[in-house]
C-alpha cells in the first residue's frame, strides 16, 4: 500500500474518531478553559483584572524581566517573553493596558516550573505590557512599554 494512502487512511480514521468521540459528549471541547477567572478576562481596565484575578495591589518588582521589542511594526503579532527570578512562582498574566480587554494570558505553572513563557500577543495601540506574578501567595508586577507603528485589533 502506498505510503502517502496510508497516512491519509489513518488521519482520516483519526479526525472520525474524534468527531464521534465529540458528537458522544465524551470529549469537550471546554474542558480545556483558562485558569484566571472568566471575569478576568472580560474586565475592561487593569483594576478590574487585578480584582478579578485576586491580585488587587501587587508590589513593584524587579526580579521580573519583560522582553518585548520597544516599537512593534505590527500590533497584531507582538512577541512577549517574561522571566520570574522570584522562587515559587505558580502564575503569570500578561496584561496589555490599553487593549479593549486588558487581559491577554494567563499562565499557571506547577511542580517547579521555571517561571517563564512566551507568547505573541495583539496589541491596539501603543501601551504598557504588565506581567503580574503570583509566588507564594503574593502578587508582584512589571511593566515595559511598547509603542505600535500600525494597528492590531484596533485596526
Amino acid at each position: 500500500m502506498n505510503a502517502l494512502r496510508r497516512n491519509v487512511l489513518k488521519g482520516a480514521a483519526g479526525a472520525g474518531t474524534v468527531a464521534v468521540a465529540v458528537a458522544a459528549g465524551l470529549l469537550k471541547p471546554t474542558q480545556a478553559l483558562a485558569a484566571a477567572p472568566r471575569s478576568a478576562f472580560e474586565a475592561k481596565s487593569v483594576g478590574d483584572v487585578l480584582k478579578n484575578m485576586g491580585a488587587s495591589a501587587p508590589a513593584d518588582s524587579k526580579s521580573i524581566t519583560i522582553k518585548a521589542p520597544d516599537i512593534a511594526e505590527n500590533g497584531a503579532v507582538v512577541p512577549v517573553e517574561v522571566t520570574s527570578g522570584i522562587a515559587g512562582t505558580s502564575m503569570i498574566a500578561i496584561i496589555a493596558e490599553k487593549n479593549a480587554t486588558p487581559l491577554v494570558a494567563d499562565f499557571n505553572l506547577s511542580g517547579g516550573a521555571q517561571g517563564y513563557v512566551s507568547t505573541r500577543i495583539k496589541m491596539g495601540q501603543t501601551s504598557l505590557i504588565r506581567a503580574v506574578v503570583t509566588a507564594g501567595g503574593k502578587s508582584y508586577t512589571a511593566a515595559k512599554e511598547v509603542k505600535v507603528t500600525i494597528g492590531g485589533c484596533g485596526g
